[in-house]
């Protein structure tokens, strides 16, 4: 597994920002195109099938391998992406020979906090200047 230190993490940033900011938009598209689907069926007449569905399953569909490609991209380079709405991402690293999870979200201008490998979100702290170093 690659473990990046902050400095190697925020070198891959302009990288790995548009990427999330790819993911981002796209899950943003395919929320919408659900929520147009749901609608749609839920006026639809069960006998007669609507082709605007048929049309937006395949678009849902696409827009969903798209997210996924992105995902494995970021993958391939060992970032684990955790919130596609928001566009969260960890960089695996450790402390003192212990796992922990380096965290970034889109929006931020650099990799700030961290948390433990098992906390996740709610469990991020602010990098302190010894982890920066």
């Amino acid at each position: 597994m690659q473990l990046f230190t902050v400095d190697h993490a925020n070198r891959t940033l302009p990288y790995v920002r548009k990427i999330v900011e790819d993911i981002v938009r796209e899950h943003r598209r395919w929320q919408e195109a659900v929520v147009e689907l749901d609608l749609l069926v839920s006026v639809a007449h069960p006998e007669l099938p609507d082709p605007r569905a048929v049309a937006l399953e395949k678009k849902i569909q696409r827009i969903a391998r798209e997210i996924d490609a992105f995902q494995v991209e970021l993958e391939s380079i060992g970032i684990q992406l955790k919130d596609r709405r928001i566009g969260l991402i960890d960089f695996p690293s450790e402390l003192d020979g212990r796992p922990m999870l380096l965290c970034w979200q889109l929006g931020e201008p650099s990799v700030q906090f961290w948390h433990e490998i098992d906390s996740g979100f709610a469990g991020r702290q602010p990098l302190s200047p010894t982890l920066v170093a």
